[in-house]
């Protein structure tokens, strides 16, 4: 089993930034991929970006490409999401997720965390 616990969200102002944080516990060992997905109220849960957990290769989703940089530190098991130039569409629970059973964004993962609420203001 591998845990994970998301910390980072918050409210800011449209245009500003934040950084998630992903701490994975338990059989990290195990991790071969970590991904962001987003839920906004009303709305079905969303592929944000994923990584390789070993070779570190990126994927993201169009509405994020540009602004959003996800990354990993291996050594402390844990995943960031990098938010810039973030808009009030941006406002979700985020959640990490690891192991995919499928195809990185079809949502089909392993493990998943509490999730953490962002809210952009405008």
């Amino acid at each position: 089993q591998v845990q994970l616990v998301e910390s980072g969200g918050g409210l800011v102002q449209a245009g500003e930034s934040l950084r998630l944080s992903c701490a994975a516990s338990g059989r990290t060992g195990s991790m071969n991929a970590m991904a962001w997905f987003r839920q906004a109220p009303g709305k079905e849960r969303e592929f944000v970006a994923a990584i390789s957990w070993s070779f570190g290769y990126t994927f993201y989703a169009d509405s994020v490409k540009g602004r959003f940089t996800i990354s990993r530190d291996n050594a402390k098991n844990t995943g960031y999401l990098q938010m810039n130039s973030l808009k009030p569409d941006d406002t979700a629970v985020y959640y990490c997720a690891a192991n995919p059973l499928q195809i990185y964004y079809s949502g089909k993962y392993n493990y998943w965390g509490q999730g953490t609420q962002v809210t952009v203001s405008s």
